[in-house]
């Protein structure tokens, strides 16, 4: 650490600011050297992915200067600071879904031969790259847009390893990974550690943080709160650091109502997806659904939203002794479901649209007179949500894609809120966002139970479910292995159960090659 202090700055900031409809950062003066590991943190809209993207070249800065090997930098493009050897990694994945892993990686400098494509060289490459991150098991010329959102995201890393690399910025790397490849992100950023690489690492997640990092910078505000040793602070005083005061959530579930069934679902399945799966969702009830990542969550979610075509099973809504219509998510809107999705920014908002158009998307026949939008009522509508859900924005007809990633989740909220479906499904409802948002989520969640609505919630984090839910039903290999009551379950009950049927399709495997 000390030989590491000792080296001049690789990037200097001093006094950068930035302005929109009003300051996003505020004089932020920041050093880091070569084979430093840098975490940036703090609540969302605090500033990170903005001060990040003025050192990759994405936005501009309004004051201020940097310095890149103490000679001015001033990229004013993407491409420009990546010539430079500063490279980011982003949440909004910039990838080609219909291009395969290997015309991805090298799309700006695929190997020709003779004016071709050379495949061979191409599949060699794309082989050696991916390994790096531990994607070998795949096959290069694999579709980007047929992997799950964690393998893209590894693609993505990969594809901004390639070539020199002086600084690498990851913004919430970890959110979309599996603990495998958690572990193999780590290796490897220890690895450009060790060969002089800097690393400016975005996350809310404090343990990992913690883990990996040398210094801590706070933003609270779009102001520097923070910038020491990690070693210096508690998980608690950095929480107080970001959110101004310790965040504290009661969720009351114990005095929870659990009332009839709103949701009966049997035999749900799906060929190769979700094998035939029957389960219930209770009025006032929050069911957590937890497993691997592919064991079939998802999946699931959108079967019961009529988002993909089951193959087999019913949906009943309440007592109907009738199975309800869902061959389509208009249907199980119209028949009281609402679904927010994991990809916010591709399914689940308009992003050029406003707060408002936004808010009243499922609902346009309340804002409407006559068959014509009612703006002013739209309006009002989306300022009721903003001040309820505490929607971080300058007005409600500023875009969503300028919001923050938790005020951008808040706001898909709003919309299923308006629309005032008794049955809510929730696919990673925090992942990406700061625990000042992650708090009133939760609060949120324990409020609409306490209204009489059923959530069922998808959520990698399994600590969050235990937080959150009064039952945890466990996928493994494409059904429900297992549910667990609050008083039955134990992170290491649940944990074996996701692993189950993985173990037992293995085990069936090894015997029929054995017969």
């Amino acid at each position: 650490m000390s030989a590491q202090l000792e080296t001049p700055p690789l990037l200097t900031l001093s006094g950068i600011g930035k302005r929109y409809a009003g300051p996003v950062l505020d004089s932020i003066d920041l050093q880091l050297r070569a084979g430093q590991v840098l975490a940036l943190t703090g609540e969302n809209g605090a500033g990170k992915s903005t001060l990040s993207k003025i050192v990759c070249g994405l936005v501009e800065a309004s004051a201020g200067q940097m310095l890149l090997d103490g000679q001015p930098y001033q990229p004013g493009t993407r491409q420009q600071a990546e010539a430079l050897g500063i490279r980011m990694v982003m949440q909004e994945l910039n990838l080609i879904p219909t291009l395969s892993i290997a015309e991805n990686l090298f799309l700006e400098k695929l190997p020709q031969r003779f004016g071709w494509i050379d495949r061979n060289k191409l599949f060699a490459a794309a082989q050696a790259q991916m390994a790096v991150v531990g994607l070998d098991e795949l096959d290069p010329w694999t579709p980007v847009g047929e992997l799950g959102l964690g393998h893209q995201q590894m693609v993505e890393i990969a594809r901004n390893l390639i070539g020199s690399c002086r600084c690498l910025v990851l913004d919430e790397p970890t959110a979309m990974l599996t603990s495998r490849e958690v572990e193999l992100l780590f290796s490897r950023i220890e690895k450009l550690r060790a060969e002089g690489v800097s690393i400016i690492y975005i996350s809310h997640r404090l343990e990992e943080l913690k883990r990996i990092a040398d210094r801590i910078v706070v933003l609270r505000d779009g102001k520097l709160v923070c910038d020491e040793d990690i070693r210096r602070h508690s998980t608690e005083q950095l929480v107080q650091l970001m959110a101004g005061e310790l965040t504290q959530v009661d969720l009351d579930g114990e005095h929870r109502r659990i009332g009839a069934p709103l949701l009966r679902v049997r035999e749900l399945g799906r060929a190769g997806v979700v094998q035939p799966t029957s389960f219930d969702l209770h009025a006032g009830e929050i069911l957590g659904v937890a497993g691997l990542i592919g064991s079939g969550r998802t999946e699931l979610l959108r079967l019961v939203f009529g988002a993909d075509r089951a193959d087999s099973g019913e949906v009943f809504i309440g007592d109907a002794t009738r199975a309800a219509n869902l061959r389509s998510p208009s249907h199980a809107v119209k028949a009281g479901i609402a679904m927010v999705t994991e990809d916010r920014k591709g399914q689940g908002l308009l992003l050029p649209q406003a707060i408002s158009i936004n808010t009243s998307l499922a609902n346009l026949g309340q804002v409407s007179r006559a068959g014509v939008l009612d703006h002013g009522a739209e309006e009002e509508v989306a300022r009721s949500f903003v001040d309820k859900l505490k929607i971080r924005s300058s007005h409600v007809g500023q875009a969503a894609g300028e919001l923050s990633g938790g005020n951008q989740q808040k706001v898909v909220i709003a919309r299923w809120l308006y629309r005032d479906c008794p049955v809510m499904l929730f696919d990673e409802p925090t992942r990406g966002i700061d625990i000042g948002a992650k708090a009133d989520i939760y609060k949120l969640f324990a409020e609409l139970a306490a209204q009489g609505r059923g959530l069922l919630v998808v959520s990698s984090d399994l600590r969050e479910l235990m937080q959150v839910c009064d039952r945890i039903a466990v996928m493994s290999a494409g059904r429900i292995v297992d549910t667990f009551a609050r008083a039955d379950w134990s992170q290491e009950r649940i944990l074996a159960a996701a692993f189950s049927g993985y173990v037992g399709a293995a085990q069936q495997t090894n015997d029929e090659t054995h017969a």
